[in-house]
């Protein structure tokens, strides 16, 4: 529920002619700036988007406890301090969701500015970790939206994202209209398949005026010279085999990070992470020799052949190609691309024109 403020009977004069001039929160004057709080924004953030402090904003908005805010709230950012406490907010109300494909309780939960526990109980879920999708669940204690319009934000501005479980940068880039090498390189990601829960990640371009980002992010190109030596393998081994040197640059980065000695739980090993088992088809079937999946150069090698085998296979289709090499040439024949495969893929293409800048 909205933070409310008891006022004096002093004060109830005052309050009425606020409300009757059609004002819900410390009127502004015409020099004031003002900004409408948006659904999961804090006053952290506000704060820090408008060069001021929470305390500022606080005492310019009469505002007792900052972890309160609603969507929809006008709140100045300059002007003379408030010398009594905001209005009360408007009332509550509630909210029907439709579950989509992927979502989750937190994430539901953040949107609309209400907590698992609350929703949970309202609509008497025993397991929160499990919801249907097209389940519709009443959101209690959500604030309604104001009616005076937002003002206008400035061209490509950026939002900030908390990442929550099952996330990838695929669906937030969507999200938000923006694009996976733009989020890379405005955070800094070195490996854009691994989000952490709970990440807070910088959108640019949220109004849909994102454009391409070729530079790779510094974070990233710290490794990537750190770990040069590998990647002069990956690219004699490509040029030698045919296969684009971004292309294979960015499948093992994906892959490993270009770390010889990564073993992941599945037993796949080294820079390409191979299995032993792919890695005897690979000698056989394409090398005709023995493949050493601990040695770094026979590793690269037998990986990059398998680039090779894949993109005569499907015509150089990327697409294609990539999703054999994740999830099996027999998989992709038979059924074409897996849905928990395109994140994959998209990342690997976004990472193939970061290296091929």
């Amino acid at each position: 529920m909205p933070y409310r403020i008891r006022l004096p009977l002093v004060r109830i004069a005052a309050l009425v002619a606020i409300i009757a001039g059609g004002a819900i929160s410390v009127p502004a004057a015409a020099t004031d700036r003002v900004v409408v709080v948006q659904l999961g924004d804090t006053l952290s953030e506000i704060a820090l988007k408008h060069g001021v402090s929470v305390e500022q904003l606080r005492a310019l908005n009469g505002i007792a406890d900052p972890n309160r805010i609603y969507a929809g709230q006008r709140l100045r950012v300059s002007g003379q301090a408030a010398s009594r406490p905001a209005a009360p907010a408007p009332r509550a109300r509630e909210v029907v969701h439709v579950v989509a494909r992927g979502e989750n309780l937190t994430g539901i939960a953040r949107r609309y500015g209400s907590t698992i526990k609350a929703i949970a109980k309202a609509n008497w879920i025993a397991n929160p970790s499990f919801l249907r999708v097209g389940q519709r669940l009443t959101i209690p204690g959500t604030a309604p939206s104001t009616t005076a319009p937002a003002p206008a934000a400035p061209a490509a501005a950026s939002k900030v994202h908390v990442v929550t479980s099952g996330e990838n940068l695929t669906g937030i880039a969507r999200r938000y209209g923006s694009m996976i090498a733009s989020i890379v390189k405005a955070n800094g990601i070195a490996n854009p398949s691994f989000l952490r829960v709970g990440q807070r990640l910088t959108i640019p371009g949220a109004d849909g005026s994102a454009s391409v980002e070729s530079k790779m992010p510094a974070g990233m190109s710290s490794l990537v010279a750190k770990r040069k030596e590998i990647g002069d393998v990956i690219r004699a081994e490509a040029k030698a085999r045919g296969v684009p040197v971004a292309f294979a640059l960015a499948v093992a980065w994906q892959e490993s990070g270009w770390r010889r000695s990564l073993v992941s739980r599945a037993g796949a090993v080294g820079v390409m992470q191979l299995t032993p088992a792919t890695a005897d088809w690979v000698a056989v079937t394409m090398l005709g020799h023995r493949v050493d999946v601990y040695d770094a150069r026979s590793n690269v090698r037998a990986g990059v052949a398998l680039l090779r085998h894949y993109l005569d296979r499907y015509h150089g289709d990327r697409r294609l190609v990539l999703a054999a090499y994740y999830q099996g040439q027999t998989a992709v024949d038979q059924h074409g691309v897996y849905q928990v495969t395109r994140p994959y893929v998209a990342s690997i293409l976004a990472l193939e024109k970061l290296f091929g800048s």
